[in-house]
């Protein structure tokens, strides 16, 4: 019997792709999410991608019965967890909803992980948890913990109860996965990024550009002691990120405790190279607007990714001209 893997916030971004790559890795797949900012349409396009279905559930993960009866329905094998809120910027002023949902939310998670028996978890961190960077690339070994916002708070925390919770049940195994800015969209054009709430990462608001439901691309500082003044980050497609869960969760079956890992292409790129890029795949220009530095916004912020590729076996193939194309293609299918 092939294992069984639950996915909470499944119908998000970069849930929904990992969805993808499970179930063309065998798994079934379970997936709970709330869609507070996603919909349950996703179903419908991870099968129509895939040729297969996985079962959904409405659920809310601070929801501790409605998460129980999930569990009691089914022989969960192993978790992966991305239910959470995520925007930066909001969370300045939803702090207390972001800490309930975010930290306490996978609290919540880990409880009914225990009661079930269920030992295996992957996390969904970010490349936040570094602050604002003293050099780059970003080892995994760099500081980490001194954010600058509470969403890097709230995802840090959970990193933290994670390795309390593995000290404290030699059994478990919990492997963070640190990713830095997920893009792009599935080669067959049948899923893609469709969050309810305006977007806040740069992709998306270029894709309002090239649609016709924007005018401009905000550009948040243009004084970055960079080479064109525009703040650097490491674009990494989310199919890459994707098979990095599966692969993350296969180490995880392997071995206990709480490993951490940066999912990213090891590259930083600037924003106005994003933008260049993404005109070149669109064929159409896209003028940018230049706006103050946003609060927490660090220069530059790009990952080390050697360990990944060294444990993991894992490593980015797409470059930023492959997530520009391929984005561009699922919004010519999807517009």
């Amino acid at each position: 019997m092939n294992k069984r893997i639950l996915v909470t916030g499944g119908c998000g971004f970069i849930g929904s792709h990992t969805v993808v790559e499970l179930i063309l890795n065998g798994y079934q797949v379970v997936v709970v999410d709330n869609l507070s900012n996603s919909s349950a349409s996703v179903i419908d396009k991870i099968q129509k991608v895939t040729g297969k279905r996985p079962d959904f559930h409405q659920v809310d993960i601070c929801d501790i019965d409605a998460l129980t009866g999930v569990f009691r329905q089914y022989s969960i094998d192993g978790v992966i967890h991305f239910a959470a809120l995520k925007n930066p910027q909001e969370s300045y002023q939803l702090r207390d909803q972001y800490f309930t949902t975010n930290v306490d939310g996978t609290r919540k998670l880990l409880s009914v992980m225990k009661a079930f028996s269920v030992t295996r978890l992957v996390f969904s961190s970010s490349a936040v948890v570094y602050g604002n960077p003293s050099t780059v690339p970003i080892p995994e070994s760099a500081p980490a913990g001194d954010v600058t916002n509470p969403y890097g708070e709230t995802k840090f925390q959970s990193e933290c109860d994670l390795s309390h919770y593995c000290n404290s049940n030699a059994n478990f195994s919990a492997v963070s996965l640190r990713y830095f800015n997920p893009a792009g969209a599935h080669p067959s054009g049948g899923l893609g990024e469709q969050p309810l709430k305006p977007a806040a990462n740069l992709v998306p608001a270029i894709g309002d550009v090239i649609t016709g439901k924007a005018d401009s691309v905000h550009v948040y500082g243009h004084d970055y002691l960079t080479d064109d003044g525009t703040a650097i980050r490491d674009y990494i497609h989310v199919c890459d990120i994707a098979k990095g869960h599966v692969a993350a969760l296969e180490v995880g079956f392997a071995q206990t405790g709480h490993q951490v890992f940066n999912l990213g292409t090891g590259k930083g790129e600037s924003v106005l190279e994003v933008i260049r890029a993404f005109e070149k795949a669109s064929g159409r220009t896209i003028p940018v607007q230049f706006s103050g530095r946003r609060q927490g916004d660090v220069e530059s912020c790009y990952a080390e990714v050697d360990k990944a590729h060294r444990e993991l076996n894992w490593r980015a193939e797409s470059d930023l001209s492959v997530i520009a194309r391929d984005y561009c293609h699922w919004l010519s299918l999807s517009s």
